[in-house]
Protein backbone atom coordinates (compact mmCIF):
# COMPACT_ATOMS: atom_id res chain seq x y z
CA UNK A 1 0.00 0.00 0.00
CA UNK A 2 1.06 3.17 -1.08
CA UNK A 3 0.12 6.60 0.81
CA UNK A 4 0.49 8.59 -3.00
CA UNK A 5 -1.83 6.74 -4.52
CA UNK A 6 -4.21 5.45 -2.46
CA UNK A 7 -4.65 8.53 -0.27
CA UNK A 8 -3.96 11.35 -3.28
CA UNK A 9 -6.61 12.89 -1.77
CA UNK A 10 -6.20 12.99 2.36
CA UNK A 11 -3.58 15.35 2.67
CA UNK A 12 -5.20 17.19 5.59
CA UNK A 13 -5.66 13.87 7.11
CA UNK A 14 -2.14 12.56 6.60
CA UNK A 15 -1.06 15.99 8.27
CA UNK A 16 -3.35 15.50 11.32
CA UNK A 17 -1.87 11.93 10.98
CA UNK A 18 1.51 12.32 11.32
CA UNK A 19 1.21 14.92 13.94
CA UNK A 20 -0.70 12.86 16.16
CA UNK A 21 2.67 9.85 15.31
CA UNK A 22 5.21 12.76 17.03
CA UNK A 23 2.87 13.53 19.91
CA UNK A 24 2.41 9.92 21.06
CA UNK A 25 6.38 9.38 20.44
CA UNK A 26 6.69 12.64 22.74
CA UNK A 27 4.10 11.01 25.39
CA UNK A 28 5.84 7.75 25.07
CA UNK A 29 9.49 9.60 26.36
CA UNK A 30 7.09 11.42 28.71
CA UNK A 31 6.43 7.86 30.70
CA UNK A 32 10.13 6.69 29.87
CA UNK A 33 10.86 10.06 31.96
CA UNK A 34 8.53 9.18 34.65
CA UNK A 35 10.20 6.27 34.95
CA UNK A 36 13.37 7.18 35.42
CA UNK A 37 12.78 9.58 38.06
CA UNK A 38 10.93 6.63 39.92
CA UNK A 39 14.06 4.50 39.80
CA UNK A 40 16.02 7.59 40.84
CA UNK A 41 13.85 8.05 43.41
CA UNK A 42 13.52 4.95 44.90
CA UNK A 43 17.52 4.10 44.25
CA UNK A 44 17.85 7.43 46.98
CA UNK A 45 15.27 5.81 49.13
CA UNK A 46 16.87 2.78 49.37
CA UNK A 47 20.58 4.01 50.60
CA UNK A 48 19.46 6.65 52.83
CA UNK A 49 17.49 3.09 54.36
CA UNK A 50 20.69 1.86 54.29
CA UNK A 51 22.59 4.81 55.76
CA UNK A 52 19.77 4.92 58.09
CA UNK A 53 20.42 0.94 59.74
CA UNK A 54 24.10 1.07 58.95
CA UNK A 55 25.53 4.07 60.80
CA UNK A 56 29.05 4.81 61.09
CA UNK A 57 30.39 2.37 64.29
CA UNK A 58 33.75 2.80 66.26
CA UNK A 59 36.33 -0.22 65.96
CA UNK A 60 34.99 -0.88 69.90
CA UNK A 61 31.27 -1.15 68.48
CA UNK A 62 32.04 -3.65 65.56
CA UNK A 63 29.26 -6.41 65.67
CA UNK A 64 29.98 -9.65 66.20
CA UNK A 65 27.12 -11.43 65.90
CA UNK A 66 26.22 -13.64 62.90
CA UNK A 67 22.90 -12.08 63.31
CA UNK A 68 24.16 -8.50 63.63
CA UNK A 69 26.95 -9.78 60.75
CA UNK A 70 24.26 -11.18 58.19
CA UNK A 71 21.92 -8.27 58.99
CA UNK A 72 24.91 -5.73 57.79
CA UNK A 73 26.19 -7.88 54.40
CA UNK A 74 22.24 -7.67 53.64
CA UNK A 75 22.85 -4.06 53.95
CA UNK A 76 25.43 -4.28 52.13
CA UNK A 77 24.21 -6.53 49.33
CA UNK A 78 20.92 -3.62 49.34
CA UNK A 79 23.29 -0.95 48.42
CA UNK A 80 24.72 -2.63 45.36
CA UNK A 81 20.97 -2.94 44.73
CA UNK A 82 20.46 0.38 44.91
CA UNK A 83 23.16 0.79 42.50
CA UNK A 84 21.47 -1.03 40.23
CA UNK A 85 18.37 0.60 40.09
CA UNK A 86 20.25 4.06 39.28
CA UNK A 87 22.27 2.15 36.65
CA UNK A 88 19.37 1.55 35.39
CA UNK A 89 17.87 5.02 35.13
CA UNK A 90 20.84 6.30 34.09
CA UNK A 91 20.84 3.65 31.16
CA UNK A 92 16.95 4.74 30.59
CA UNK A 93 17.86 8.52 30.10
CA UNK A 94 20.59 8.17 27.85
CA UNK A 95 19.48 5.28 25.33
CA UNK A 96 15.59 5.74 25.42
CA UNK A 97 14.35 9.26 26.76
CA UNK A 98 17.59 11.22 25.46
CA UNK A 99 16.90 9.08 21.93
CA UNK A 100 13.60 9.46 21.62
CA UNK A 101 13.69 13.26 22.18
CA UNK A 102 16.40 13.90 19.78
CA UNK A 103 14.72 11.93 17.22
CA UNK A 104 11.34 14.12 17.80
CA UNK A 105 13.04 16.91 16.85
CA UNK A 106 14.17 15.10 14.01
CA UNK A 107 10.73 13.89 12.66
CA UNK A 108 9.08 17.38 13.42
CA UNK A 109 11.43 19.37 11.28
CA UNK A 110 11.46 16.47 8.35
CA UNK A 111 7.20 16.74 8.43
CA UNK A 112 7.75 20.42 8.35
CA UNK A 113 9.90 20.61 5.14
CA UNK A 114 7.35 17.76 3.79
CA UNK A 115 4.29 19.53 4.24
CA UNK A 116 5.86 22.82 3.02
CA UNK A 117 6.35 21.20 -0.52
CA UNK A 118 2.74 19.56 -0.34
CA UNK A 119 1.34 23.04 0.26
CA UNK A 120 4.07 24.94 -2.09
CA UNK A 121 3.01 21.85 -4.56
CA UNK A 122 -1.09 22.27 -4.09
CA UNK A 123 -0.87 26.30 -4.25
CA UNK A 124 0.86 25.73 -7.71
CA UNK A 125 -2.20 23.90 -9.13
CA UNK A 126 -4.16 26.68 -7.35
CA UNK A 127 -2.59 29.27 -9.52
CA UNK A 128 -2.63 27.27 -12.77
CA UNK A 129 -6.46 26.80 -11.96
CA UNK A 130 -7.23 30.11 -11.68
CA UNK A 131 -5.71 31.45 -14.61
CA UNK A 132 -7.56 28.58 -16.60
CA UNK A 133 -10.93 29.56 -15.21
CA UNK A 134 -10.11 33.37 -15.67
CA UNK A 135 -9.19 32.58 -19.66
CA UNK A 136 -12.74 30.34 -19.52
CA UNK A 137 -14.74 33.07 -18.32
CA UNK A 138 -12.91 35.44 -20.65
CA UNK A 139 -13.95 33.27 -23.81
CA UNK A 140 -17.40 33.04 -22.20
CA UNK A 141 -17.89 36.53 -21.71
CA UNK A 142 -16.53 37.63 -25.52
CA UNK A 143 -19.00 35.26 -27.24
CA UNK A 144 -22.30 36.50 -25.52
CA UNK A 145 -20.86 40.11 -26.92
CA UNK A 146 -19.85 38.60 -30.24
CA UNK A 147 -23.74 36.79 -30.19
CA UNK A 148 -24.79 40.27 -29.69
CA UNK A 149 -23.27 42.18 -32.18
CA UNK A 150 -24.49 39.66 -34.91
CA UNK A 151 -28.07 39.98 -33.70
CA UNK A 152 -27.58 43.40 -34.42
CA UNK A 153 -26.26 43.33 -37.19
CA UNK A 154 -28.60 41.05 -38.47
CA UNK A 155 -31.67 42.80 -37.56
CA UNK A 156 -30.08 46.50 -39.46
CA UNK A 157 -28.87 44.09 -42.63
CA UNK A 158 -32.95 43.40 -42.64
CA UNK A 159 -34.45 46.54 -41.62
CA UNK A 160 -35.11 48.61 -45.50
CA UNK A 161 -35.12 52.43 -43.00
CA UNK A 162 -31.52 51.77 -42.03
CA UNK A 163 -28.89 53.32 -43.54
CA UNK A 164 -26.01 51.74 -44.74
CA UNK A 165 -23.39 53.32 -42.58
CA UNK A 166 -25.01 52.11 -39.87
CA UNK A 167 -25.41 48.28 -41.57
CA UNK A 168 -21.46 48.42 -42.18
CA UNK A 169 -20.89 49.76 -38.62
CA UNK A 170 -22.80 46.73 -37.09
CA UNK A 171 -20.95 44.48 -39.25
CA UNK A 172 -17.38 46.05 -38.45
CA UNK A 173 -18.61 45.62 -34.69
CA UNK A 174 -19.51 42.01 -35.70
CA UNK A 175 -16.37 41.05 -36.84
CA UNK A 176 -14.48 42.65 -33.69
CA UNK A 177 -16.13 41.00 -31.36
CA UNK A 178 -15.91 37.48 -33.35
CA UNK A 179 -12.36 38.09 -33.36
CA UNK A 180 -11.97 38.74 -30.01
CA UNK A 181 -14.19 35.38 -29.18
CA UNK A 182 -11.69 33.42 -31.28
CA UNK A 183 -8.73 35.10 -29.24
CA UNK A 184 -10.12 34.30 -25.93
CA UNK A 185 -10.70 31.02 -27.42
CA UNK A 186 -7.47 29.78 -28.18
CA UNK A 187 -6.68 31.38 -24.57
CA UNK A 188 -8.72 29.23 -23.17
CA UNK A 189 -7.51 26.18 -24.66
CA UNK A 190 -3.82 26.83 -23.84
CA UNK A 191 -5.22 27.50 -20.09
CA UNK A 192 -6.55 24.71 -19.82
CA UNK A 193 -4.32 22.41 -21.54
CA UNK A 194 -1.27 24.10 -18.94
CA UNK A 195 -4.05 23.35 -16.19
CA UNK A 196 -4.22 19.82 -17.39
CA UNK A 197 -0.91 19.24 -17.53
CA UNK A 198 0.12 20.61 -13.90
CA UNK A 199 -2.96 18.76 -12.38
CA UNK A 200 -1.46 15.45 -14.12
CA UNK A 201 1.89 16.17 -12.45
CA UNK A 202 0.50 17.15 -9.29
CA UNK A 203 -1.56 14.39 -8.32
CA UNK A 204 0.98 11.70 -10.56
CA UNK A 205 3.98 12.53 -9.73
CA UNK A 206 4.51 15.80 -6.35
CA UNK A 207 1.80 14.41 -4.18
CA UNK A 208 2.54 10.69 -4.90
CA UNK A 209 6.69 11.44 -4.14
CA UNK A 210 5.49 13.50 -0.83
CA UNK A 211 3.27 11.17 0.35
CA UNK A 212 5.66 8.59 0.08
CA UNK A 213 7.77 10.63 2.07
CA UNK A 214 5.83 11.07 4.59
CA UNK A 215 4.83 7.10 4.84
CA UNK A 216 8.71 6.63 5.16
CA UNK A 217 8.98 9.40 7.56
CA UNK A 218 6.03 7.78 9.80
CA UNK A 219 7.23 4.11 9.13
CA UNK A 220 10.75 4.82 10.36
CA UNK A 221 9.01 6.80 13.75
CA UNK A 222 7.23 2.99 14.38
CA UNK A 223 10.43 1.29 14.45
CA UNK A 224 12.20 3.85 16.31
CA UNK A 225 9.20 2.94 18.72
CA UNK A 226 9.84 -0.28 18.37
CA UNK A 227 13.25 0.06 18.89
CA UNK A 228 13.36 1.96 21.98
CA UNK A 229 10.36 -0.59 23.28
CA UNK A 230 13.10 -3.06 23.42
CA UNK A 231 15.55 -1.04 24.48
CA UNK A 232 13.67 -0.30 27.74
CA UNK A 233 13.39 -3.99 28.50
CA UNK A 234 16.98 -4.69 27.76
CA UNK A 235 17.97 -2.01 30.16
CA UNK A 236 15.96 -3.90 32.93
CA UNK A 237 17.42 -7.69 31.71
CA UNK A 238 21.31 -6.02 31.78
CA UNK A 239 21.10 -5.46 35.59
CA UNK A 240 19.24 -8.81 36.38
CA UNK A 241 22.24 -11.05 37.02
CA UNK A 242 23.64 -8.54 39.49
CA UNK A 243 20.14 -8.33 41.17
CA UNK A 244 20.20 -11.94 41.08
CA UNK A 245 23.74 -12.06 43.29
CA UNK A 246 22.81 -9.10 45.49
CA UNK A 247 19.61 -11.82 46.23
CA UNK A 248 21.47 -14.61 45.99
CA UNK A 249 24.25 -12.45 48.82
CA UNK A 250 21.06 -12.20 51.13
CA UNK A 251 20.14 -15.72 51.09
CA UNK A 252 24.21 -16.68 52.19
CA UNK A 253 23.92 -13.81 54.90
CA UNK A 254 20.98 -15.70 56.10
CA UNK A 255 22.25 -19.06 55.81
CA UNK A 256 25.23 -18.13 57.94
CA UNK A 257 23.17 -17.15 60.84
CA UNK A 258 24.54 -19.31 63.53
CA UNK A 259 22.49 -19.68 66.62
CA UNK A 260 25.52 -21.25 68.66
CA UNK A 261 28.36 -18.88 67.40
CA UNK A 262 25.91 -16.22 69.09
CA UNK A 263 25.32 -17.78 72.09
CA UNK A 264 29.25 -18.70 72.35
CA UNK A 265 29.85 -15.08 71.81
CA UNK A 266 27.69 -13.68 74.40
CA UNK A 267 29.70 -16.33 76.57
CA UNK A 268 32.61 -14.64 75.77
CA UNK A 269 32.06 -11.54 75.89
CA UNK A 270 30.57 -10.97 79.85
CA UNK A 271 32.37 -14.42 81.35
CA UNK A 272 33.77 -12.71 84.06
CA UNK A 273 35.77 -15.85 85.57
CA UNK A 274 34.61 -15.82 88.90
CA UNK A 275 33.49 -18.51 91.02
CA UNK A 276 30.01 -18.81 91.59
CA UNK A 277 29.43 -17.97 95.65
CA UNK A 278 29.16 -20.10 98.15
CA UNK A 279 26.90 -21.35 100.85
CA UNK A 280 26.26 -19.03 102.90
CA UNK A 281 27.17 -20.15 106.94
CA UNK A 282 24.60 -20.83 109.61
CA UNK A 283 25.01 -17.95 112.06
CA UNK A 284 23.29 -19.57 115.53
CA UNK A 285 21.70 -16.80 118.10
CA UNK A 286 20.77 -19.05 120.53
CA UNK A 287 23.86 -20.40 121.54
CA UNK A 288 23.05 -17.91 125.50
CA UNK A 289 19.80 -19.84 125.60
CA UNK A 290 19.91 -22.64 128.28
CA UNK A 291 18.54 -25.90 127.42
CA UNK A 292 17.53 -29.18 129.30
CA UNK A 293 18.75 -32.17 128.17
CA UNK A 294 15.96 -32.92 125.81
CA UNK A 295 15.97 -30.03 124.07
CA UNK A 296 19.54 -31.07 123.34
CA UNK A 297 19.02 -32.40 120.41
CA UNK A 298 18.68 -29.25 118.07
CA UNK A 299 22.08 -27.54 117.99
CA UNK A 300 24.90 -26.23 116.13
CA UNK A 301 26.79 -28.34 114.85
CA UNK A 302 30.71 -28.49 116.38
CA UNK A 303 33.20 -27.48 114.70
CA UNK A 304 36.85 -28.09 115.58
CA UNK A 305 38.41 -25.70 113.44
CA UNK A 306 36.81 -22.88 115.33
CA UNK A 307 33.51 -20.61 114.33
CA UNK A 308 33.53 -18.90 111.71
CA UNK A 309 33.28 -15.17 111.90
CA UNK A 310 29.86 -14.22 111.17
CA UNK A 311 30.85 -11.06 109.85
CA UNK A 312 33.46 -12.14 107.52
CA UNK A 313 31.62 -14.55 106.18
CA UNK A 314 28.69 -12.23 105.68
CA UNK A 315 30.97 -9.41 104.15
CA UNK A 316 32.99 -12.25 102.03
CA UNK A 317 29.58 -13.04 100.50
CA UNK A 318 28.60 -9.54 99.94
CA UNK A 319 31.49 -8.96 97.85
CA UNK A 320 29.74 -11.32 95.25
CA UNK A 321 26.43 -10.11 95.30
CA UNK A 322 26.75 -7.98 92.51
CA UNK A 323 27.23 -11.10 90.02
CA UNK A 324 23.22 -11.83 90.71
CA UNK A 325 21.99 -7.75 90.81
CA UNK A 326 23.66 -4.75 89.57
CA UNK A 327 27.55 -4.28 89.25
CA UNK A 328 28.77 -1.41 91.17
CA UNK A 329 30.95 0.55 89.18
CA UNK A 330 34.77 0.92 89.53
CA UNK A 331 37.33 3.53 87.95
CA UNK A 332 38.73 3.06 85.20
CA UNK A 333 42.40 2.29 85.64
CA UNK A 334 45.31 1.79 83.22
CA UNK A 335 45.72 -2.06 83.85
CA UNK A 336 42.53 -2.79 83.82
CA UNK A 337 42.19 -4.04 87.09
CA UNK A 338 38.57 -3.15 87.20
CA UNK A 339 37.49 -5.52 84.54
CA UNK A 340 36.55 -8.96 86.14
CA UNK A 341 39.83 -11.72 85.45
CA UNK A 342 38.37 -13.07 81.75
CA UNK A 343 37.61 -10.06 80.36
CA UNK A 344 40.96 -8.49 81.74
CA UNK A 345 42.64 -10.87 80.10
CA UNK A 346 40.93 -10.16 76.72
CA UNK A 347 41.35 -6.42 76.86
CA UNK A 348 45.37 -7.03 77.69
CA UNK A 349 45.91 -9.33 74.87
CA UNK A 350 44.01 -7.10 72.24
CA UNK A 351 45.81 -4.25 73.78
CA UNK A 352 49.01 -6.44 73.15
CA UNK A 353 48.34 -7.38 69.60
CA UNK A 354 48.05 -4.09 68.55
CA UNK A 355 51.06 -2.16 70.33
CA UNK A 356 52.81 -5.34 68.42
CA UNK A 357 51.36 -4.15 65.35
CA UNK A 358 52.33 -0.78 65.54
CA UNK A 359 55.78 -1.23 66.93
CA UNK A 360 56.39 -3.49 63.93
CA UNK A 361 55.53 -0.38 61.90
CA UNK A 362 58.09 1.65 63.50
CA UNK A 363 60.47 -1.30 62.83
CA UNK A 364 59.39 -1.51 59.32
CA UNK A 365 59.86 2.74 59.31
CA UNK A 366 63.29 2.60 60.87
CA UNK A 367 64.89 -0.18 58.20
CA UNK A 368 63.75 1.75 55.37
CA UNK A 369 65.18 4.98 56.75
CA UNK A 370 68.35 3.07 57.31
CA UNK A 371 68.24 1.45 53.58
CA UNK A 372 67.37 5.06 52.36
CA UNK A 373 70.20 6.67 54.81
CA UNK A 374 72.66 3.84 52.84
CA UNK A 375 71.19 4.94 49.61
CA UNK A 376 72.51 8.70 50.77
CA UNK A 377 76.02 8.04 51.81
CA UNK A 378 76.53 5.64 48.65
CA UNK A 379 74.73 8.58 46.36
CA UNK A 380 75.10 11.86 47.82
CA UNK A 381 73.88 13.79 44.66
CA UNK A 382 70.21 11.91 45.70
CA UNK A 383 70.03 13.50 49.29
CA UNK A 384 71.84 14.30 52.98
CA UNK A 385 72.56 11.72 54.90
CA UNK A 386 72.44 13.63 58.09
CA UNK A 387 68.75 14.74 57.01
CA UNK A 388 67.50 11.82 57.94
CA UNK A 389 69.36 11.20 61.29
CA UNK A 390 66.17 13.13 63.36
CA UNK A 391 63.69 10.62 62.01
CA UNK A 392 65.62 7.75 62.23
CA UNK A 393 65.90 9.13 66.30
CA UNK A 394 62.19 9.59 66.34
CA UNK A 395 61.42 6.31 64.82
CA UNK A 396 64.04 4.70 67.97
CA UNK A 397 62.39 6.65 70.43
CA UNK A 398 58.87 5.86 69.50
CA UNK A 399 60.08 1.49 69.21
CA UNK A 400 61.25 2.12 72.69
CA UNK A 401 57.90 3.78 73.94
CA UNK A 402 56.39 0.71 72.46
CA UNK A 403 58.37 -2.14 73.67
CA UNK A 404 57.89 -0.37 77.24
CA UNK A 405 54.05 -0.56 76.80
CA UNK A 406 54.15 -4.00 75.59
CA UNK A 407 56.51 -5.54 78.46
CA UNK A 408 54.06 -3.55 81.21
CA UNK A 409 51.31 -4.93 79.71
CA UNK A 410 52.24 -8.60 79.34
CA UNK A 411 53.45 -8.35 83.09
CA UNK A 412 49.95 -7.90 83.51
CA UNK A 413 48.62 -10.08 81.27
CA UNK A 414 50.81 -12.68 83.38
CA UNK A 415 49.53 -11.84 86.88
CA UNK A 416 45.99 -12.71 85.28
CA UNK A 417 47.33 -15.82 83.79
CA UNK A 418 48.89 -16.57 86.64
CA UNK A 419 45.80 -15.75 89.27
CA UNK A 420 47.98 -12.98 90.48
CA UNK A 421 46.43 -9.65 91.85
CA UNK A 422 48.43 -6.47 92.08
CA UNK A 423 47.29 -3.92 94.29
CA UNK A 424 46.84 -0.36 93.64
CA UNK A 425 49.83 1.18 94.82
CA UNK A 426 51.72 -1.64 93.03
CA UNK A 427 50.31 0.08 89.89
CA UNK A 428 50.74 3.25 90.88
CA UNK A 429 54.56 2.35 90.99
CA UNK A 430 54.48 0.94 87.60
CA UNK A 431 53.00 3.59 85.88
CA UNK A 432 55.11 5.58 87.84
CA UNK A 433 58.39 3.99 86.52
CA UNK A 434 57.21 3.09 82.74
CA UNK A 435 56.13 6.65 82.31
CA UNK A 436 58.49 9.49 82.59
CA UNK A 437 57.36 13.57 83.13
CA UNK A 438 56.82 15.49 80.22
CA UNK A 439 59.28 17.30 78.47
CA UNK A 440 61.46 17.05 75.58
CA UNK A 441 62.09 13.36 74.09
CA UNK A 442 65.69 12.91 72.93
CA UNK A 443 66.95 10.62 70.46
CA UNK A 444 67.18 7.81 72.24
CA UNK A 445 63.57 7.57 73.69
CA UNK A 446 64.07 9.57 77.70
CA UNK A 447 62.48 12.19 78.46
CA UNK A 448 63.92 15.48 80.25
CA UNK A 449 63.03 18.82 81.36
CA UNK A 450 66.43 20.11 80.74
CA UNK A 451 66.42 21.91 77.34
CA UNK A 452 70.08 22.50 77.38
CA UNK A 453 70.95 18.69 77.80
CA UNK A 454 71.55 16.88 74.82
CA UNK A 455 71.45 13.26 75.47
CA UNK A 456 70.17 11.32 78.35
CA UNK A 457 70.47 8.00 79.52
CA UNK A 458 67.59 5.10 79.00
CA UNK A 459 65.57 4.00 82.00
CA UNK A 460 68.23 2.23 84.32
CA UNK A 461 67.92 -1.59 84.68
CA UNK A 462 67.00 -3.49 87.41
CA UNK A 463 70.87 -4.44 89.27
CA UNK A 464 69.90 -7.60 89.97
CA UNK A 465 67.98 -8.24 86.31
CA UNK A 466 71.21 -8.92 84.47
CA UNK A 467 73.23 -11.18 87.79
CA UNK A 468 72.07 -14.60 86.22
CA UNK A 469 73.17 -13.49 82.99
CA UNK A 470 77.04 -13.84 84.00
CA UNK A 471 77.38 -16.97 85.53
CA UNK A 472 78.07 -19.49 82.88
CA UNK A 473 81.82 -19.31 82.50
CA UNK A 474 82.37 -19.72 78.59
CA UNK A 475 82.22 -16.81 76.93
CA UNK A 476 79.12 -16.22 73.96
CA UNK A 477 80.24 -15.86 70.45
CA UNK A 478 80.15 -12.80 68.72
CA UNK A 479 76.79 -12.61 66.09
CA UNK A 480 77.49 -8.98 65.09
CA UNK A 481 79.38 -5.62 65.71
CA UNK A 482 77.98 -2.35 66.62
CA UNK A 483 79.28 1.58 66.96
CA UNK A 484 78.11 3.50 69.44
CA UNK A 485 75.83 6.62 68.90
CA UNK A 486 76.19 7.87 72.31
CA UNK A 487 77.81 7.91 75.00
CA UNK A 488 77.07 5.89 77.97
CA UNK A 489 78.25 5.85 81.36
CA UNK A 490 76.71 1.93 82.94
CA UNK A 491 76.21 3.09 85.99
CA UNK A 492 73.90 0.06 87.08
CA UNK A 493 75.46 -2.93 87.54
CA UNK A 494 75.29 -5.64 84.75
CA UNK A 495 75.53 -2.25 82.23
CA UNK A 496 78.44 -1.22 80.59
CA UNK A 497 80.27 2.14 79.96
CA UNK A 498 80.91 2.87 76.41
CA UNK A 499 82.22 6.22 74.53
CA UNK A 500 80.27 7.56 71.30
CA UNK A 501 81.58 6.17 67.90
CA UNK A 502 82.97 2.95 69.69
CA UNK A 503 83.04 -0.24 68.41
CA UNK A 504 81.80 -3.20 70.12
CA UNK A 505 80.85 -6.85 69.43
CA UNK A 506 77.43 -7.87 70.09
CA UNK A 507 76.84 -11.10 71.34
CA UNK A 508 73.12 -11.48 72.13
CA UNK A 509 70.00 -9.46 70.82
CA UNK A 510 67.34 -7.15 72.11
CA UNK A 511 65.03 -9.53 73.37
CA UNK A 512 62.26 -6.39 73.47
CA UNK A 513 63.34 -4.83 76.75
CA UNK A 514 65.34 -2.80 74.84
CA UNK A 515 68.85 -3.76 75.89
CA UNK A 516 71.67 -5.73 74.09
CA UNK A 517 74.57 -7.39 75.61
CA UNK A 518 77.94 -6.53 74.13
CA UNK A 519 81.41 -7.27 74.38
CA UNK A 520 84.19 -5.06 74.31
CA UNK A 521 87.96 -5.43 72.81
CA UNK A 522 88.84 -6.42 76.06
CA UNK A 523 86.46 -8.67 76.79
CA UNK A 524 84.40 -7.11 78.80
CA UNK A 525 80.82 -7.91 78.79
CA UNK A 526 77.73 -6.25 79.83
CA UNK A 527 74.06 -4.26 78.42
CA UNK A 528 73.77 -0.65 77.03
CA UNK A 529 70.13 0.72 75.78
CA UNK A 530 69.45 -0.95 72.33
CA UNK A 531 68.75 2.85 70.82
CA UNK A 532 72.66 3.66 71.61
CA UNK A 533 73.80 2.13 69.32
CA UNK A 534 73.68 0.96 65.59
CA UNK A 535 74.44 -2.73 65.01
CA UNK A 536 75.30 -4.66 62.01
CA UNK A 537 74.35 -8.90 62.44
CA UNK A 538 76.03 -11.40 60.32
CA UNK A 539 74.15 -12.76 58.00
CA UNK A 540 74.20 -16.59 59.46
CA UNK A 541 72.99 -15.12 62.83
CA UNK A 542 70.55 -13.17 60.34
CA UNK A 543 68.82 -16.49 58.90
CA UNK A 544 69.06 -18.46 62.61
Amino acid sequence: MSWGTDLWDQFENLDKHTQWGIDFLERYAKFVKERLEIEQTYAKQLRNLVKKYCPKRSKDDEPRFTSCLSFYAILNELNDYAGQREVVAEEMGHRVYGELMRYSQDLKAERKHHLQEGRKAQQCLDQCWKQMDNSKKKFERECREAEKSQIIFERLDNDINATKSEVEKAKSQLYLRTHMADESKNEYAAQLQNFNAEQWKHFNVAIPQIFKNLQDMDERRTVKLGETYRSFAEVERKVIPIVSKCLEGMVTAAKNVDERRDSGIVVESFKSGFEPPGDFPFEDFSQNIQRTGSDGTIGTPKNDAGKPDPKHAIGKAKNKLWLFGKKPKAPNLEDLSHLPPEQRRKKLQQRIDELSRELQKEMDQRDALNKMKDVYEKNPQMGDPGSLQPKISETICNMEKLRSEIHKNETWLAEVEGGKQSTRSDRRSSTDVNHAPHGRESPEGSYTDDHSQEHRSPPQPDPHEFDDEFDDDDPLPAIGHCKALYSFDGSNEGTLVMKEDEVLYVIEEDKGDGWTRIRKQSGEEGYVPTSYVEITLEKHSKGS
